[in-house]
């Protein structure tokens, strides 16, 4: 590991999922992580984009709850077998990092509905996803040809950790979130992985609620550092 920065705590901000509270993280900029080095921090709730790794030091809340599954006991719900179905036409590839103007205009449009987002900058998206600090790769949705959903991952030894995965909203109806989950276990399983790290999942009615239907999995308790099946 380079680390550029030691760990430390960052500004507060107003949460973005939980509005009423006051969100802090503690954080470190590094690079040359090892696969294994990945495997311990995801292990201890670390999140990163870039070489900027974080995970929430919140004075009052501890809602953020790291999720991660068991790749090999995993077994699709009735819903998530309908996503599956309605993916049969869809063409899916793992593979390096791969920008593309294309890929950007779907995190734009993505961000513009999803979250109401019009300032999406081009040096800061190429910061989040295309400058890697651990091993990583990137999945590629299409559809008759067409790019519609793109995610980047990151790959320890025994880890796949889904950093972020963003689609085109005319495609919504295919149900694309749910989907590159799925495929993302199935690419897990195939290389042998034992976990699947989908990030932090916050109770309640928000983006991250989607995560709530993958079971069995693990989840992350703060206070003792330890992972609690669920």
């Amino acid at each position: 590991m380079n680390l550029l920065a030691p760990q430390q705590l960052g500004d507060t901000s107003v949460c973005s999922y939980l509005p009423e509270q006051i969100r802090c993280d503690e954080y470190f900029l590094a690079t040359d992580i090892t696969a294994k080095e990945l495997d311990k921090l995801l292990s201890e709730g670390w999140r990163k984009f870039g070489c900027y790794f974080f995970r929430p030091s919140c004075r009052s809340c501890q809602a953020c709850t790291p999720l991660r599954i068991p790749v090999n006991d995993f077994r699709p719900r009735r819903n998530q077998k309908r996503a599956l179905s309605k993916g049969r036409l869809l063409d899916v590839t793992f593979g390096p990092l791969d920008f593309s103007p294309r890929v950007f205009e779907i995190y734009q449009s993505h961000s513009r509905v999803r979250f109401g987002r019009e300032d999406c900058d081009l040096e800061d998206f190429l910061f989040c996803f295309y400058a890697p600090s651990c091993p990583g790769l990137q999945v590629s949705i299409s559809l008759a040809g067409e790019l519609v959903g793109v995610g980047w991952l990151d790959r320890g030894e025994i880890s796949l950790s889904s950093v972020y995965f963003c689609f085109d909203p005319e495609h919504s109806k295919l149900n694309l979130g749910t989907y590159s989950i799925l495929a993302g276990l199935d690419y897990a399983q195939k290389q042998g992985l034992q976990w699947n790290y989908l990030g932090y999942f916050v109770d309640g009615d928000n983006p991250t609620a989607y995560k709530d239907n993958f079971r069995p999995r693990e989840h992350f308790d703060w206070k003792t550092g330890e992972w609690h099946q669920q």
